[in-house]
């Protein structure tokens, strides 16, 4: 059948029976009544005809794909949000988001039969599903229109620059259908609500306001700012894990430091992470250089540079940069392991770092006292109390038990790699590195990393070198134990088991034979006994009513 001429209807919609246009419009509502009354007993499909004359768009290639089934269905399909904005920006997206006014599902498990992939229902009452390409790392979204029309449902949305929808068969910004001037914000580069009522609607969208600020790297307009800062206390409102999701999320963007610095600056951290807010105000002594929010961010800001360093593929040339390099590389691949690996409740590694240098100073404020003589600001115990509050806070943001402990280990734990080097230098001995790796387990890799940001911070840079490159030394030896001597040094395998020890000693059950076991263990790994009979002599030797002789 030979195909129509479409130039007639550029910039149009057409409503087509059995390939022949059957009704012409402005809008699909348009063409779709001027089809049906004349061709009234047939199954129409609706085709937006793109007008010439405009700049292609970097779309995903997948929807050159997409696009002939979607150009047959009998409604129109629009593809609306951050995929059409990063296509404007000529930035690559992973999530693309469809709305349709009505059949919304039977779409969504359309396009998942075509692809091959999974669907899912989200919501069936609004309509809403999901096609998942995990081998492209892609998520498709099908939403049926949240209002009567597809103006007001842009209207009804977050930003300016998300409120942008384009029709399914469009490749150029000649089509682009931007009824709040997202187009111009985007060309400005800045960050506008799309209506006033926006944040009173979802106030979550005050935290995706900072969000989207840095990832774009936009600016927040004045009037922006003001009305993001005014919803703060909206927040309230909102269920706890939108709260945390969206705070995960501004972690996880390439300046969390800033990220934190715009929350805080804005009243937004006060709301969501008091604990963190309240350290505002609180002074500290030297070697610290800044009062400890601001030093709490600059451990964030320095724990960047610390990752870059360390999974650069050459050795920088900086005094900084370069020891670190030398000394961690040997155990780049099994840290980026250790980082990229998956928690319980959908967090990774690299997310429980940031976490653990966010909440590290976190107890200071509970702790701060000063010496009356000197003037000395110190903070005792504050790394215990810190792990208490940091608890308390992720359990309010209903974080995993898994990934709450990680974090609180490493928090607790923060000043073990200083400690140790201020009573063994460089190179801890066996017994040293057992007991670390015994207390905190693999937050002790953690721990390592946020100790040398920590002192970037504190000192604002590296400090006197001797003692910089001590700590690297110290690190390194840390993680040598770990990745390359662990079932000598930090986990060796039981010389014998409780059954064994309490048949031979004639002991009952109970906690002292687990007090015995760990003896024998760190003696293990201290490399004291390396035999059965050594265990057996050294748990003898250790009871309560053994003659003392002075041995180990």
């Amino acid at each position: 059948m030979e195909q129509p001429d479409w130039t007639p209807y550029a910039g149009r919609w057409v409503a087509l029976a059995q390939e022949q246009v059957a009704g012409v419009g402005q809008t699909p509502e348009e063409a779709q009544r001027l089809g049906q009354r004349n061709r009234p007993k047939e199954r129409l499909t609706l085709r937006f005809v793109e007008a010439p004359g405009g700049e292609p768009l970097a779309l995903p290639p997948l929807l050159d794909e997409l696009r002939p089934l979607l150009m047959q269905q009998d409604v129109p399909v629009y593809l609306v949000g951050g995929a059409v904005r990063d296509a404007l920006l000529g930035r690559p997206s992973k999530d693309l988001d469809f709305i349709t006014p009505r059949h919304t599902l039977r779409l969504t498990f359309q396009v998942a039969d075509a692809l091959g992939a999974p669907a899912y229902v989200l919501d069936r009452e609004r309509e809403t599903g999901r096609v998942v390409l995990p081998r492209q790392g892609m998520t498709l979204d099908f939403a049926r229109f949240r209002a009567a029309d597809l103006e007001t449902d842009l209207r009804a949305r977050d930003f300016s620059v998300n409120a942008l929808a384009l029709p399914a068969a469009a490749r150029t910004t000649a089509s682009l259908i931007d009824p709040c001037g997202g187009l111009a914000d985007l060309q400005a580069r800045q960050l506008r609500l799309a209506s006033a009522a926006a944040l009173r609607h979802d106030p979550v969208r005050a935290l995706r306001a900072v969000r989207l600020a840095l990832s774009l790297e936009f600016t927040l307009l004045p009037e922006t700012k003001t009305t993001v800062a005014a919803a703060a206390p909206l927040l309230n409102q909102v269920s706890i894990e939108r709260v945390r999701d969206e705070l995960l999320k501004l972690l996880e963007t390439a300046v969390p430091h800033q990220a934190m610095a715009m929350l805080h600056e804005l009243g937004l951290l006060a709301q969501t992470l008091p604990s963190i807010a309240a350290l505002d105000g609180v002074a500290q002594s030297a070697p610290h250089h800044e009062a400890v929010l601001p030093h709490t961010l600059s451990v964030l800001r320095w724990l960047l540079l610390v990752e870059t360093v360390l999974f650069s593929p050459s050795p920088p040339e900086s005094e900084i940069s370069h020891p670190l390099w030398q000394a961690l590389t040997p155990y780049r691949a099994q840290l980026a392991a250790h980082l990229a690996r998956s928690v319980d409740g959908g967090v990774n590694g690299r997310l429980l770092l940031r976490l653990a240098a966010l909440f590290h100073d976190v107890g200071k404020r509970e702790t701060q006292s000063i010496e009356a003589e000197s003037g000395r600001i110190r903070f005792v115990g504050h790394d215990k109390v810190g792990a208490e509050i940091a608890v308390r806070e992720l359990r309010r943001l209903t974080l995993s038990n898994q990934a709450i402990t990680h974090v609180a280990d490493a928090v607790r734990a923060h000043m073990r790699p200083l400690l140790l080097l201020e009573a063994q230098g460089a190179q801890p001995t066996r017994r040293a590195a057992y007991r670390y790796f015994r207390d905190i387990g693999s937050a002790g890799l953690d721990v390592g990393l946020l100790s040398l940001a920590d002192h970037l911070a504190t000192y604002d840079g590296p400090g006197a070198p001797a003692q910089w490159q001590a700590l690297i030394a110290l690190v390194a030896a840390l993680y040598q134990a770990y990745f390359t001597r662990y079932e000598e040094l930090i986990a060796p395998p039981p010389l014998l088991n409780g059954r064994e020890l309490m048949q031979a000693l004639q002991l009952p059950p109970g906690p002292e034979i687990g007090r015995l076991l760990r003896l024998i263990e760190e003696a293990q790994a201290a490399g004291q006994i390396s035999s059965r009979a050594q265990a057996l002599a050294l748990a003898k030797h250790s009871l309560p009513d053994a003659p003392h002789t002075g041995q180990a």
